[in-house]
């Protein structure tokens, strides 16, 4: 055995960077191993648990990448590799409510903790919600089209009924009838009104799974430089909104100036849109899928 895979007489913290090293050496396997053997010399560890717990979503384990979450976010509550590993294996797992619910929280210790892992947990977020509406979507439209069927053979069934009673009649009718004993209706007007309101149903659903397909995002709820859907609006004093990022990056880069009036515009002048930022929020709960806008 080389050198490098001689673990006997190496402590945790020694095992832990000893799985570091295979790990950037993309050996996930002989990695989750010192991460392993880290924890059976000091299991109070929880970053050992995440460490392998990447490893399991390496190699694609997703149901021990959770086990190892759910173990150190059980002495961490707050440690934000846990709760974006879980969403992650969950996101894999198609759990898609709980992967949200642990991504969205890593994203918030995150903002919390001054932590920068740049758009990596977002990004998985959006990835997370647009698979979770997804799925709702083929549910609704599976749904809606059972009860397309089920109407259309309603209408079949009751004009079959009113055809067989016209029979009935028919066969009953004796030699001296007369205009008061004969159907209201004629074959021809039943068939006519039962083909009718089958149409008129079809076009019904037409309609509606029309209106799911076309769907835009409403100018005033998006920022003004990107043009995608404000996530965290700001006001300058000229009563223009913003995307934060966009603007501070405007600032940074551009120059110190509102890029629609002109005015002068510095960092610190940039407020909040707590009312745009409840539109927006509101919007979105009715409307997930433009969370992939």
């Amino acid at each position: 055995m080389s050198k490098m895979y001689s673990t006997a007489n190496l402590s945790d913290k020694e095992l832990k960077e000893q799985g570091n090293r295979l790990f950037n050496l993309h050996k996930y396997e002989d990695a989750a191993n010192c991460y392993t053997k880290a924890i059976i010399k000091n299991p109070t560890q929880a970053t050992y648990f995440t460490n392998r717990a990447l490893c399991h979503l390496k190699l694609k384990r997703w149901e021990a990448a959770c086990q190892d979450c759910r173990r150190a976010l059980d002495m961490d509550s707050c440690l934000v590799k846990g709760h974006f590993f879980l969403g992650q294996a969950l996101l894999e797992l198609e759990l898609f409510d709980e992967a949200v619910k642990h991504l969205q929280r890593a994203v918030d210790l995150a903002k919390e903790q001054k932590l920068n892992y740049g758009d990596d947990v977002t990004a998985v977020l959006r990835q997370a919600r647009k698979r979770r509406f997804q799925l709702r979507e083929e549910q609704r439209v599976a749904q809606d089209i059972e009860l397309q069927s089920y109407l259309n053979q309603l209408m079949i069934e009751d004009a079959d009924r009113k055809l067989a009673g016209i029979k009935a009649d028919n066969g009953e009718v004796a030699e001296n009838e007369s205009d008061s004993d004969r159907p209201e209706q004629t074959r021809e007007q039943i068939e006519e009104y039962r083909d009718n309101c089958i149409a008129r149903l079809n076009d019904l659903f037409a309609k509606v799974d029309e209106r799911r397909r076309v769907r835009e995002v409403p100018d005033y709820l998006c920022g003004k430089i990107s043009f995608e859907i404000l996530q965290e609006p700001v006001i300058t004093p000229s009563g223009i909104t913003y995307e934060r990022k966009d603007i501070e990056e405007h600032l940074q880069r551009v120059g110190h100036f509102d890029p629609v009036t002109r005015v002068r515009l510095t960092q610190d002048q940039l407020i909040p849109n707590l009312a745009m930022k409840e539109v927006v929020d509101s919007f979105i709960q009715e409307n997930e899928w433009a969370l992939d806008h």
